[in-house]
């Protein structure tokens, strides 16, 4: 956690960077609209880092930020920009944000993206605020991140109407949800959508096993089955899963992968107010010269913690919701 003297602030720069995430536009809403009330001015860089190397920003008034709190996406836009590893990258980054007249910097993204905010605190004493952005939920100290309470329901919507169709052809599926290192979302889906195993990097399953799960369900008079699989380190894995149960057994499973879907749409009612609180938030810890934190939602507060602590720490999925499919799919 770092300490500046904030009696100086003027201008707060504001930017969404890494996966876009549902709720990101609320957010940079409550981000200028609280800032506002602090008679600060606010920059919105477009493009994330890249933007910020280009001097590519908009002000940002009450009116630009209307009626966004209901958009998916970012208005400020997202790229990934892996020259910020490299530090004469980022020391042109520090002396764009200057000749900006920028004096506090609000990054919202997930942990790639905090650490070039850290970056820029720790070498060129820029004042940084993180807000949790991403629908992977997979950042150490908060107990839910923007857009991941969005992007579980539009999953499990999907996953609804597939089991209509499962039931009626009695029929076997495999549902891929996004998550290449993260199984939030999978685990999050697979109990809520009442899947009969699921597939996550942090519990590894065997075929086998998955095939004795089905066998037994036929033999119970289970007619159709769903799988919930996360996708990976890379997409289409659940065609994998579903050649090694046919060669197993002889199930022929079906494909779906949801892809993309996941991130987009309107937020929902939670993932809007996670966003509002966290914005607001925000802008609060930068004037009264509180940096290199992120907003965290602990217990339903929103609190400040260091970005050492949710860098340096992995977050794991809750062993109760593993525990729990296997119990309720019989």
């Amino acid at each position: 956690m770092g300490k500046f003297n904030s009696e100086n602030i003027k201008t707060v720069g504001v930017f969404t960077s890494g996966g876009d995430a549902p709720g990101m536009n609320a957010a940079i809403r409550a981000v200028v609209r609280a800032a506002l009330t602090k008679s600060y001015s606010v920059k919105g860089y477009v493009g994330g880092y890249q933007g910020i190397l280009e001097g590519d920003s908009l002000d940002l008034e009450r009116r630009s930020v209307a009626n966004i709190i209901q958009r998916g996406g970012t208005i400020l836009k997202s790229k990934r920009c892996l020259d910020f590893h490299k530090p004469e990258v980022r020391e042109r980054a520090a002396k764009q944000i200057k000749k900006d007249n920028v004096d506090g910097l609000i990054c919202i993204g997930g942990d790639g993206s905090f650490r070039g905010a850290q970056a820029l605190w720790n070498e060129h004493q820029i004042p940084t605020v993180g807000m949790p952005g991403t629908i992977d939920n997979d950042i150490a100290g908060t107990d839910s991140t923007i857009g991941f309470d969005t992007a579980v329901n539009t999953a499990l919507e999907a996953i609804d109407r597939i089991r209509d169709t499962a039931a009626s052809h009695n029929r076997l599926f495999i549902v891929e949800v996004m998550g290449r290192d993260s199984g939030f979302i999978a685990t999050t889906v697979g109990v809520a959508g009442g899947a009969e195993e699921i597939f996550i990097p942090e519990n590894p399953t065997t075929l086998d096993k998955v095939v004795e799960t089905i066998k037994a369900g036929v033999e119970s008079g289970k007619t159709s089955s769903i799988l919930v699989t996360a996708e990976g380190q890379k997409p289409g894995r659940a065609y994998d899963l579903a050649e090694g149960i046919r060669k197993r057994s002889g199930f022929e499973a079906k494909v779906c992968i949801l892809g993309h879907i996941q991130r987009g749409g309107r937020p929902t009612a939670s993932d809007r107010l996670l966003a509002s609180r966290m914005g607001t938030a925000a802008v609060h810890y930068l004037s009264e010269g509180t940096c290199n934190v992120m907003t965290a939602l602990q217990n339903n507060s929103v609190v400040p913690i260091d970005l050492d602590t949710c860098l340096n720490q992995k977050k794991a999925v809750l062993k109760e919701l593993i525990q729990l499919t296997p119990i309720l799919s019989r």
